[in-house]
């Protein structure tokens, strides 16, 4: 690896929350996929479990609590020469709480929305776990 590539690899994760039959998505503003529609999630930290993220996100995010978590896929992807992003999705149910938005400056706004009339455009990780839970595939790698 050349030196200093290794800060440009980007552990993250994201989690798609259902309720009612709906899921959670939130318009990103702000850094890259600004406009965009994703599921809640962000980097992991050092010496975290990709569980522990999960849950310090959805709760710096929009402060609701989860049950049901589950593994959906995971994936490996360059969408500029800057960074390299390695995606862990998770599945879960919503538990408690209402939605509150926790990083006005990362979000416009929070709604759950039918799998079958989503709003445009969706973030590329986000698109990534939606074909998961439709195809039930588990891997997506660089190419």
């Amino acid at each position: 690896m050349i030196e200093g590539q290794r800060d440009k690899l980007k552990p993250c994760v994201g989690v798609m929350i259902w309720k009612e039959g709906k899921i959670l998505l939130g318009k990103r503003k702000g850094s890259h996929g600004s406009g965009e529609y994703a599921f809640p999630g962000g980097h992991l930290e050092f010496d975290e479990s990709f569980r522990e993220c999960t849950k310090r996100e959805i709760l710096e995010e929009i402060n609701i609590e989860i049950k049901n978590l589950e593994f959906m896929s995971l994936a490996n992807f360059i969408l500029n020469e800057n960074r390299q992003d390695i995606l862990v999705s998770f599945s879960a149910e919503w538990e408690s709480g209402d939605l509150k938005i926790m990083e006005p400056e990362k979000c416009d706004g929070w709604g759950w929305y039918d799998l079958e009339d989503l709003p445009s455009p969706l973030f590329y990780p986000t698109k990534i776990t939606i074909d998961s839970y439709k195809t039930g595939k588990k891997f997506y790698d660089k190419e």
